[in-house]
C-alpha cells in the first residue's frame, strides 16, 4: 500500500523572527473542551506552547503549489509534496500566529519525521518548514511568543509542576538535536520517539489487546551519567532504565539489540505482570544477567520463572530511584491490579501511567489480579495532584493534557456507575440483568468483559453505600457478583 495513504501529515511551521534569527515563534496550544462541571474544569492543565501546525490531505489531483519550498525535493521517496494542499496548509498555519503567506519570504525544507506506530490509527507525520517572517515581529498577542532553543532549554531546567510546557512538535523538530540522546546510539532501524527530552518510547508489537498492537518500551539512559547520587536512599542505582520490555517472542532480537546499546548498569521496572510488559524479561535476563529488576510484590509472585528467575528488588511506592543523574519516583498506583505501579520523571515532570491510562479510550481492570474501583479512583486522584506536564501510557501516544484526560476517566466511570445503579433500583437482580441492559447497545462478544467492569462498579457502589436498602435484592446481586 502507498505509503502516504497509510500515514496522517501534519504541516509544523518554523517562523524566524527577522530582528534575531535565534528565535522562532510559538503558539499557545488550544486544551480541550471544558466538562462543564465544576468539580472537573477546577482542575487545569498548564499551558503548553508548541510550533503553529495544522494537518495536510491529500488532493484529488495532484497539482504544482504556489509556493516554493526550497529543498522539498530531498523528500523524494518518503513524500511527494505535489499530492498535498501545502499553499492551504500554511495559509492556515500562519492564521493562528496572526500572519498571512506574504508576510513570510523564502520558505525551506527543515525536517522530515515520521512517527513510530503507536496506534490505534495510522502514525502522523510532519513535514517541518522554516521561514523568516518580514516587515517586523508583530504576532497575535497573548498567544505567541517569541523563544530561542536556549530559552526553550532554560525553561526545561526550570521545570515546575505549574509552570508552561514545551509541546512535541518543538522538541522533536528543534530541541533535541541541541541536547545530547541515547537514541543516537540505538539500532538506526529502529522506530522511536524522544519526548519529553530523554523519554525515549519505542512501541514493539506485542500480545496486547486490541485496538493497540504495541507495547512502549520506555528507555531512560541519560548521556551525561553522574555517579554521585547524593546520599544512599535509593531504592536502586544505574546508568540506565527501561520499562515495561513486553514485545513479542519474535521480536526479542530486536530487544536484545536494544539492551546490548545500554549500559551494562541497567535498571529494568515493572508496572505490572500482564504478558504484554513482562514478555521480554527472559530476554534481558539472558544478554545482562546484572540488570536489576524493580516489581510490586504482588507482581513478582504472579511472573513466570520462564520470564525471570533472579533476584529483585521490590517497590511499593515513594521510593527513588537513580539513573545516571536523574531522579525517578516510584508511585503505587493499584487499581488495574493491585501491584500495579507508576514512575514520575522527576526531571521533566512526566508521568509513566502503566495501564493506568491509555492513549486511546480505557483500560479494563483485572478482576483476577486484584483490580478494585476504590483504587482506581484513589490513584486517579493522586496522579492528579502530583500535576504532570505529560501522561505517558504503554500503548498509544503522550497525552499532553493529563488533568483534562484523568477527569475524563473519573467522568465516564462515574456516568457508567450511575447508569448501573439506576438499573439495579429498577429491578435487576443478577449480574446478568444489570449487563444485558447496561450494555444493551454493546456486541454481546463482549459482555463477559463487560461482566468484570460491572462486578468492580458493584463492589465499588456497595462500599460507598449507595446500593438500594432492598436487604434481600442486595445480597443477591453481590453473591452473583462475587462468583463470577
Amino acid at each position: 500500500m502507498n505509503k502516504e495513504k497509510m500515514a496522517t501529515h501534519n504541516l509544523a511551521v518554523i517562523l524566524k523572527n527577522q530582528l534575531n534569527d535565534d528565535e522562532f515563534l510559538l503558539l499557545k496550544q488550544t486544551p480541550p473542551p471544558k466538562f462543564g462541571e465544576d468539580e472537573y474544569d477546577s482542575y487545569v492543565d498548564s499551558d503548553l506552547w508548541d510550533l503553529p501546525s495544522t494537518l495536510i490531505n491529500l488532493q484529488d489531483n495532484e497539482s504544482q503549489s504556489g509556493v516554493f519550498i526550497k529543498g522539498a525535493e530531498s523528500l523524494y521517496g518518503k513524500i511527494d509534496s505535489t499530492k498535498f494542499d501545502v499553499e492551504l496548509g500554511l495559509a492556515r498555519a500562519l492564521e493562528q500566529v496572526g500572519h498571512k503567506g506574504s508576510d513570510v519570504g523564502e520558505w525551506s525544507l527543515f525536517k522530515y519525521v515520521e512517527e513510530a506506530e503507536f496506534g490505534p490509527g495510522n502514525p502522523v507525520n510532519t513535514v517541518f518548514l522554516i521561514g523568516k517572517l518580514l516587515g517586523g515581529n508583530q504576532s497575535s498577542q497573548g498567544v505567541c511568543k517569541w523563544m530561542s532553543t536556549e530559552s526553550c532549554l532554560n525553561l526545561l531546567l526550570e521545570l515546575k509542576p505549574c509552570n508552561g510546557r514545551l509541546g512535541p512538535l518543538v522538541v522533536v523538530g528543534l530541541i533535541n538535536d541541541s541536547l545530547p540522546s541515547a537514541a543516537r546510539k540505538l539500532p538506526p532501524t529502529l522506530q522511536l520517539q524522544e519526548y519529553p527530552p530523554g523519554v525515549i518510547l519505542v512501541p514493539m508489537r506485542s500480545r496486547t489487546v486490541k485496538p493497540f498492537h504495541t507495547t512502549n518500551l520506555v528507555i531512560f539512559a541519560p548521556e551525561n551519567v553522574s555517579d554521585t547520587s547524593g546520599d544512599c536512599g535509593f531504592v536502586a542505582h544505574g546508568d540506565a532504565l527501561i520499562v515495561d520490555p513486553g514485545c513479542r517472542r519474535e521480536y526479542h532480537e530486536e530487544l536484545k539489540e536494544i539492551v546490548t546499546c545500554l549500559p551494562k548498569k541497567l535498571i529494568v521496572f515493572v508496572t505490572h505482570h500482564h504478558p504484554d510488559h513482562v514478555e521480554g524479561l527472559s530476554i534481558i535476563q539472558k544478554c545482562n544477567p546484572n540488570a536489576t529488576l524493580l516489581a510490586h510484590e504482588h507482581t513478582m509472585r504472579r511472573i513466570g520463572k520462564g520470564d525471570w528467575s533472579l533476584g529483585y528488588t521490590s517497590a511499593s511506592g515513594d521510593e527513588d530511584i537513580w539513573v545516571g543523574g536523574k531522579r525517578l519516583t516510584v508511585i503505587f498506583a493499584p487499581g488495574h491490579t493491585d501491584g500495579h505501579l507508576a514512575l514520575l520523571d522527576v526531571s521533566t515532570n512526566s508521568l509513566i501511567v502503566g495501564d493506568h491510562c491509555v492513549g486511546h479510550g480505557s483500560a479494563a481492570l483485572d478482576v483476577t489480579s486484584g483490580g478494585n474501583m476504590t483504587d482506581y479512583f484513589r490513584t486517579t486522584y493522586k496522579f492528579m495532584e502530583l500535576s504532570p506536564h505529560a501522561l505517558i501510557p504503554m500503548h498509544g501516544r503522550v497525552n499532553l493534557w493529563p488533568k483534562n484526560m484523568l477527569c475524563g476517566y473519573l467522568k465516564n466511570r462515574r456516568s457508567r456507575e450511575a447508569t448501573i445503579l439506576n438499573t439495579i433500583e429498577n429491578g435487576a437482580e443478577t449480574l446478568f440483568d444489570i449487563v444485558s441492559k447496561v450494555y444493551s447497545g454493546v456486541d454481546q462478544k463482549f459482555w463477559i468483559s463487560a461482566a468484570s467492569n460491572v462486578r468492580l462498579h458493584v463492589d465499588h457502589l456497595a462500599q460507598q453505600k449507595k446500593l438500594p436498602k432492598n436487604e434481600k435484592a442486595v445480597k443477591s446481586i453481590i453473591y452473583v457478583v462475587n462468583i463470577v
